[in-house]
């Protein structure tokens, strides 16, 4: 008895023969419609190909090409429950904050530079703002933010 069904099983059924011939049939057509399309359309012009890359000077520099990046940070620095203070003067406030080569260091108005190990480049990367301005030299980029 299983044998007949599983010999019934092995052999296509009639609606999957007629559904292949029909396959077969429609398999090299094309609708008229497209041919109609096809027919009407006119061949399209050459589209004209624009430099869409921003001229060289108003390129902005990519992360890897600089040596480094600043902001200014005017209010207290509060990591761990704790104000961060100059190692130098004191300061609470007024900072400047360095980011390269993956440190983040802290620079105050007198110039005392501290390196911070409890930030990291991804908290710099969430609180910085937009580039205003990129500078030749570091001494430029104090004088452009005023230390």
């Amino acid at each position: 008895m299983f044998h007949r069904i599983r010999r019934r099983a092995a052999e296509p059924s009639e609606l999957q023969r007629r559904s292949y011939e029909t396959y077969r049939r429609m398999a090299g057509q094309v609708p008229p419609e497209v041919e109609r399309t096809r027919a009407t359309q006119q061949p399209a012009e050459p589209i004209s190909t624009a430099d869409d890359f921003l001229p060289p000077d108003l390129r902005v520099p990519s992360h890897d090409q600089l040596d480094g990046r600043m902001m200014p940070w005017t209010q207290p620095i509060v990591l761990d429950g704790a104000v961060v203070a100059c190692a130098g003067c004191g300061a609470y406030r007024d900072w400047l904050i360095l980011s390269t080569r993956d440190q983040i260091w802290l620079r105050c108005r007198q110039g005392h530079q501290q390196q911070e190990m409890r930030l990291d480049t991804a908290w710099y990367n969430r609180h910085a703002g937009p580039a205003d301005a990129h500078h030749e030299t570091f001494e430029d980029c104090l004088r452009h933010l005023g230390h």
